[in-house]
């Protein structure tokens, strides 16, 4: 069973605030099975978007697992913008989660290769 996308998010803001970074909701989505969004901005203006990694990129013990891929890397805000505003027209329950911090660490769980 996958965990819900509030506790997801939850744990997540909880997990960079105590590791002394910000993050904030910037769009609430579907509680249960919304899908999630990250972007990460550094102190240089640029931002990483992190995306839901597609199923292919499960192992068969993943099917209940968030995984997560890179969708642009140290990119334009305005690029992350674009990206998302296209997710929001095909997903309009889709999260949208915001982190000011320079190392994610384990923080978000990366598909294989991502």
């Amino acid at each position: 069973m996958r965990l819900r996308a509030d506790i997801f998010v939850s744990a997540l803001l909880r997990r960079v605030f105590t590791s002394g970074d910000f993050a904030a909701v910037e769009k609430k989505g579907a509680e249960e099975a919304g899908a999630i969004f990250i972007r990460q901005h550094f102190c240089n203006g640029l931002e990483t978007l992190y995306a839901p990694a597609p199923q292919t990129a499960f192992d068969e013990g993943q099917a209940g697992d968030r995984l997560f891929e890179v969708r642009l890397s140290r990119s334009d805000p305005e690029a992350v913008r674009a990206m998302l505003e296209r997710e929001r027209k095909f997903d309009p329950d889709l999260w949208i989660v915001e982190l000011e911090a320079e190392e994610l660490g384990d923080m978000i769980p990366l598909a294989k290769g991502g």
